[in-house]
This record gives C-alpha cells, sequence and structure tokens, in this order.
C-alpha cells in the first residue's frame, strides 16, 4: 500500500493556524495592550462571526490581522438544500487551493458539521466519490478547525457535534487531526464526546486513539462482514484485516469505556442480504457487552465512478432488525443533502474541478 506521509499543506500561517501564544506575542509586537488577546481569541472561536464583522475588536486592528494571518479556505462553491437545513461548502484550501468539503447539518435544536481531513484520500474504498479520485494532500489542524468555525458562522443553532467522515482518512493524517480535535475541545468549547473520528480501519491510528485522553467517539467503517467481500471494497483490509480492526475497536472501547459506532454502507446485491447481516452480528459479538456497539446503516450515495445502488428500504431495515435482535443498537441513516451532493467528495467531483488551481473558473 502506498504511503500517506507526504503531501503537507504549503501555505503560510493562517489564522486559524495560530496559537494564543503565537497571537499574544504578535499582538504585544503591535503596542496592543493585553485584553486585546481575549478580545480576539473570543472573536475568533466563540462569536460565530467573521473577524471582520466583530465590532468587539477595533476595525484597524482586525485588518491587520487579516493580512497578517489569512484565511485558509477560499469558497469556491456553496450550496444549501431545498429545506433549507443542510448546506455544503466546496473550499480551495491553502496557497495551493487544493478543493475539500464542508458539510453543515442543522437540526431544530442543534448542528453538527461534517469536516475534511485531507484533500482527496489514499485509501480508494471503491463506492466512495473521494476515493475515485486519488490523494492530494494533509490538510492542517488550523484548515481542519477553520471548516467548524465558518460553517457555524451559517448556523442559527449551536454547533454541538463534530464528525471527521467527510474527505480524507482521519487516522492518516493523525497528528493535525488530533490537534483540531484539542482545538475544537479547548477554544471551540466542544465537549470531546461530541467529536466523532472516523476510520476504515488505520489499525496503528486505532491504538494510539486509545491512549490519548479525551474521550472522543471512533467510528469504525466496516461495510462488510468478512474479509473476501471487504477485500473487493476497502483496499486497507488487505493489509489490516477485520480481525485486527475489531481487537483495535475493542482496545478503543476499553480504554474509553464507550461504545464503538460500525458503519455500514448498504449496497444492494452486495453486502445487504439477511445472511450477511446474521454474519455481521456473529462477527461483532465481542462487543456486547461492556461498552457495546452501534451499528449505522447508511444507504449507499449514489457516485458517477460506482455502478451500486442503495437496497430498498425494507431491505435495510429487515437488515437492521435482525442485529437489533441479536443485542445491537442499530440504526438506518436518512440520507441528508442528496440534492446538494453532500456525501464525501460527491460536490468536488462534480463540480469539474481539479483542485490545482485557486483561480479556475466555478
Amino acid at each position: 500500500m502506498t504511503a500517506v506521509s507526504l503531501g503537507r499543506s504549503p501555505t503560510r500561517t493562517t489564522l486559524y493556524e495560530v496559537d494564543l501564544p503565537t497571537l499574544t506575542d504578535t499582538l504585544a509586537s503591535w503596542g496592543e495592550p493585553r485584553y486585546r488577546v481575549g478580545q480576539v481569541w473570543n472573536a475568533l472561536y466563540r462569536q460565530h462571526r467573521p473577524l471582520a464583522e466583530s465590532t468587539s475588536v477595533p476595525a484597524g486592528l482586525r485588518t491587520r490581522l487579516a493580512d497578517e494571518f489569512p484565511l485558509a479556505l477560499t469558497p469556491k462553491v456553496e450550496q444549501h438544500a431545498a429545506d433549507g437545513m443542510t448546506s455544503k461548502w466546496l473550499w480551495g484550501a491553502g496557497t495551493d487551493g487544493r478543493e475539500i468539503e464542508t458539510v453543515l447539518m442543522r437540526y431544530p435544536d442543534r448542528a453538527t458539521v461534517c469536516v475534511s481531513s485531507q484533500a482527496g484520500c489514499a485509501m480508494g474504498c471503491t463506492f466512495c466519490a473521494t476515493g475515485q479520485e486519488g490523494f492530494e494532500r494533509h490538510l492542517t489542524a488550523g484548515e481542519i478547525v477553520e471548516q467548524v468555525v465558518r460553517a457555524a458562522q451559517h448556523s442559527e443553532q449551536r454547533v454541538g457535534n463534530v464528525v471527521f467522515m467527510g474527505m480524507g482518512e482521519p487516522l492518516a493524517n493523525y497528528d493535525a487531526v488530533w490537534g483540531a480535535v484539542e482545538r475544537l475541545h479547548r477554544d471551540v468549547g466542544l465537549s470531546a464526546r461530541h467529536i466523532t473520528i472516523s476510520t476504515v480501519g488505520v489499525v496503528p491510528g486505532m491504538r494510539r486513539l486509545a491512549r490519548e485522553t479525551l474521550p472522543v467517539t471512533l467510528a469504525v467503517s466496516l461495510h462488510a462482514p468478512d474479509d473476501e467481500l471487504r477485500n473487493t471494497m476497502i483496499p486497507i483490509n488487505k493489509r489490516y484485516p477485520i480481525a485486527e480492526v475489531l481487537d483495535a475497536a475493542a482496545e478503543f472501547s476499553a480504554a474509553r469505556g464507550r461504545r464503538v459506532t460500525f458503519e455500514y454502507a448498504s449496497i444492494e446485491g452486495v453486502n445487504d442480504s439477511p445472511e450477511q447481516a446474521e454474519k455481521l452480528a456473529k462477527l461483532l459479538r465481542g462487543f456486547r457487552g461492556k461498552g457495546g456497539a452501534h451499528v449505522n446503516i447508511i444507504p449507499l450515495n449514489p457516485t458517477s465512478g460506482f455502478a451500486g445502488t442503495q437496497p430498498p428500504p425494507g431491505r435495510m431495515l429487515r437488515f437492521a432488525e435482525i442485529l437489533e435482535a441479536a443485542g445491537f443498537a442499530t440504526s438506518v441513516r436518512r440520507n441528508r443533502g442528496v440534492d446538494i451532493d453532500a456525501a464525501c467528495g460527491q460536490l468536488r467531483s462534480r463540480s469539474g474541478h481539479d483542485g490545482a488551481d485557486p483561480e479556475s473558473p466555478e
């Protein structure tokens, strides 16, 4: 398998890359009073409005900060679902303009932001629009945090959940992802329990995650009940087969005392039969005790590079009923934002951008 340790961002220090000591030193060097640090920090992370609109910070200082520490993300496409509750952005990230996506999902009393952790993805999952386009580079912690902050600026509801389920494999970009998690917890004020990191099964990263102090949620993209089928869907399974993935998931569950979510993209005629549901229940039987497991069945999102389709609703419900009867908490996800290509990688794929030129027309 090709390593993904290269492809770092060529960006200069951007606004949400700046840490508190750097901001403190910068403002001091500009002759600003010390209390300005708190005003700026609050404006960046808690006011949920662009810095340029934050009247608690003097206009001249806002301009100087924008010149010294520019935003990392340039909007290229912005779309909103017909019901107004799901929004998606295609951004050009950094000075190279690599394209990434962010999704905001609003509910009556809360909002969730789905962030990208890489531009593209090296995992090559056959049914995923991002995987079909390949890997470009890792995102920085600041680029990840900025996705959350800028999405929150468009939400009437408080963003209470962040899921690392957008473009990229989060655990292949571990340091930047964990740095973003710490910033989201400390600076944005999110509960770590409301931050979910999804992986297709990067076992070393899963084991490392089990040793961290913040109790984030782990979601494992399983998608098959056996190695033979999973090998055809998720190439990394040949390196980290299901038994190793489940062992690492159990280590995480034991360390955190929390259940693990297993994501299962349901594809008609491929992995959706009642027999496969029974096989999956047997496979996960070790997670029925303390902590437990939650199986999230996801109707396949259509992509131009994969011919599969989602099963009829009744067939997915039958699959879920078998798992529930075996003692697993199970849900069937309702796809949101289908009319705006809200699934991972779809908007970039259908926009026609290649990600190399931040000035290319929309």
